[in-house]
């Protein structure tokens, strides 16, 4: 578990450039809660940027981890078949390559985002567990924008409806 952890950070910061600056209390909020409700996360809000090229690199060794042995696997059989089916195997493998990048893209940018949130968050909040109390952060920086707190008095706000619940 500890070793995923290590290879998963090694590549997300292979991947993403971050930003030095602490990332503003209520764009933590606002990420947090778009995180939540499954919604698109603005990455500049959180201070990372993907680089595309290294997000290739890693990509490309992902995918061929995975095909070498397959492949090596079934040449034999694949070799004595006709070659039509192994054709219209390599366009559907090919396409599904092609596909798979918008799926990896998606699934680190989910991740990093949750790594920002985590990170932000112990510098925000740091007394309070990311996981325990997000969903009810959330909802008291929605009541806060309804009630049209500014963004001075939004910690202590928050601070202090946490504490009387």
């Amino acid at each position: 578990m500890n070793r995923e952890k290590n290879i998963k950070n090694y590549i997300l910061n292979y991947i993403y450039a971050t930003s030095k600056q602490p990332i503003l209390l209520k764009d933590m909020l606002v990420a947090s809660v778009q995180y939540r409700n499954d919604m698109e996360v603005d990455s500049s809000r959180l201070g990372f940027r993907l680089r595309l090229t290294r997000a290739y690199l890693v990509y490309v060794w992902l995918v061929l981890a995975v095909l070498l042995p397959i492949s090596l696997l079934t040449h034999k059989l694949l070799a004595k078949i006709d070659s039509h089916i192994s054709i219209v195997g390599a366009m559907i493998i090919t396409a599904l390559i092609f596909m798979g990048f918008n799926y990896f893209k998606d699934i680190v940018k989910k991740e990093m985002t949750k790594s920002r949130l985590k990170k932000a968050w112990s510098l925000h909040f740091p007394f309070f567990d990311y996981e325990e109390y997000a969903n009810k952060v959330n909802e008291i920086f929605e009541e806060a924008m309804r009630e049209e707190v500014s963004k001075r008095d939004l910690q202590k706000y928050i601070l202090d409806r946490l504490t009387n619940i």
